[in-house]
């Protein structure tokens, strides 16, 4: 029989290791395509995108990592810095950038989850992402909360380019941070996951490999490409992805969101839903009326605010 104080202390016990993420997990590594924490067991995290910083800046603070933790169950965030697009991108003012995505990053560190920082751009800039991330890496690489996604959704570049971008870029990240995982996009929005499998980059340890979905558009295709390169032993994590149309609006398709997210579960991949934002469009999670701040009711959710919520509390209550 449990006893009341069993309970009681069972429910504290729990509730310490949930509130203790990365202490407990610690420093995360990639054993051939799973990733796992710092003792090897596999772990999958799950969590939310912010949206750009550029369109969106009011969102980028500790108390909405904060909420993120204790309400939507979240063990990861990313912070997606916009690079040349939106109202104070990068290229026009580096400091105001660096600044508003640190804030997401430093209150991940403190909520003790993981957190992406997550070079926005759909086009290479190699020089002004080397700046960046030396710099990121020096800051944050004691840290084991960081996880370096250092070129969002190529769209027209080859293989050949990103690979030789991201090259570059791992170089510059691993001569202040040896350790900590670095993901390397794919041609065509992360869609062209068979090109790196194909041909991946050599030399490091702790890469993988994004893929992006969106599942109202990206059919059993991507999944069956996908379930292809984790064959040839290319280690995956989904950074982005939600339920409606590829292009963020359109209806939620809920049936083919969780054909999507029964087959993460099965793969053992990490995925992040976009968006903590609240444009007029499906993907963006939240209405006008959301607090900057986190403390949102259900009146601030959108249908898709809602569903993520449910599966990110579902899922990562279910495996720790």
């Amino acid at each position: 029989m449990i006893t009341k104080h069993f309970l009681i202390a069972f429910l504290i016990f729990t509730a310490v290791a949930n509130a203790q993420f990365v202490k407990k997990h610690g420093q995360l590594k990639v054993v051939g395509t799973q990733l796992t924490d710092h003792s090897g067991e596999p772990i999958m995290l799950r969590g939310m995108s912010f949206g750009w910083h550029s369109f969106w800046p009011r969102f980028y603070n500790e108390e909405a990592v904060a909420w993120l933790k204790k309400d939507f169950k979240c063990n990861i965030v990313r912070a997606a810095m916009g690079i040349e697009v939106g109202n104070r991108h990068y290229m026009d003012e580096p400091e105001f950038s660096t600044k508003t995505l640190k804030a997401v990053v430093d209150g991940a560190i403190k909520s003790d989850i993981y957190v992406i920082i997550d070079w926005h751009s759909h086009n290479v800039n190699l020089e002004a992402a080397k700046v960046f991330f030396d710099e990121m890496s020096k800051t944050y690489g004691h840290t084991p909360n960081v996880i370096y996604e250092i070129f969002n959704e190529p769209d027209d570049e080859t293989w050949p380019e990103v690979k030789a971008y991201s090259e570059e870029i791992i170089k510059v990240i691993r001569k202040n941070d040896p350790d900590n995982i670095i993901l390397v996009g794919c041609p065509r929005w992360d869609q062209d996951i068979h090109l790196p499998a194909a041909d991946p980059i050599k030399g490091f340890d702790n890469l993988m490999y994004t893929v992006h979905f969106y599942a109202a558009t990206h059919g059993k295709e991507l999944r069956d490409r996908t379930d292809a390169a984790l064959a040839t032993g290319l280690p995956v994590f989904i950074s982005e992805c939600a339920g409606m149309e590829a292009t963020g609006d359109g209806p939620l398709d809920y049936n083919a969101w969780q054909e999507y997210i029964d087959w993460m579960e099965a793969k053992g991949l990490s995925w992040l839903t976009w968006s903590v934002s609240d444009k007029d469009e499906t993907c963006s999670i939240l209405n006008k009326s959301a607090s900057s701040k986190g403390n949102w009711k259900q009146k601030d959710l959108k249908d898709s605010g809602m569903k993520i919520r449910e599966y990110l509390r579902k899922y990562n209550s279910l495996k720790k």
